[in-house]
């Protein structure tokens, strides 16, 4: 059997992460069809507090390597952080799918009790058993992120909807 751990987590990761990837292609498309800077997309907020669409897509593949890796005992892979164009997004998801492919559903077996410590040696140092930081931190921190994403996007005139945001399941 399964662990819940990863059947509640890579293929979700997988699912969301391969509809965020066509909804940018579309985004590219999109920037290019109205004669749209791409930047101007990339850049985009909900409110100037808030990350641009970029940093978006960047925290929501940086959180379901963090979140599949710390799960599985592995090497959190870390990427420069350096994409600035659509076609370099496209790139880091391809990157964060296949890390995501590469785990093993066996490497989550018992996981659930694990202790995942968050921000080891600082002040916001946090411990969490493997089936809270999943269910209670993990998950809403990606979501919000492919949320918010898909927000902005729809926000600036893309044509998309919810099958669009789920994609293939």
């Amino acid at each position: 059997m399964t662990s819940p751990l990863y059947t509640h987590s890579v293929p979700v990761f997988v699912q969301m992460l391969t509809a965020l990837k066509t909804i940018l292609s579309q985004a590219n498309e999109h920037a290019v069809t109205k004669s749209i800077e791409p930047d101007a997309l990339l850049q985009a907020r909900l409110f100037p507090d808030m990350f641009p669409l970029l940093k978006q897509v960047q925290i929501a593949a940086d959180f379901s390597r963090g979140i599949s890796a710390r799960l599985a005992g592995v090497e959190v892979p870390v990427y420069d952080g350096q994409e600035k164009t659509f076609a370099d997004l496209d790139t880091l998801l391809t990157q964060t799918l296949a890390f995501l492919d590469s785990v093993n559903p066996a490497q989550f077996e018992g996981k659930e009790t694990s202790d995942i410590v968050l921000r080891p040696g600082t002040p916001k140092e946090k411990k969490l058993s493997g089936q809270t930081y999943l269910a209670n931190y993990g998950l809403p921190q990606f979501f919000f992120h492919v949320t918010t994403a898909y927000d902005i996007l729809r926000h600036n005139g893309m044509a998309i909807g919810k099958r669009d945001y789920m994609g293939a399941y």
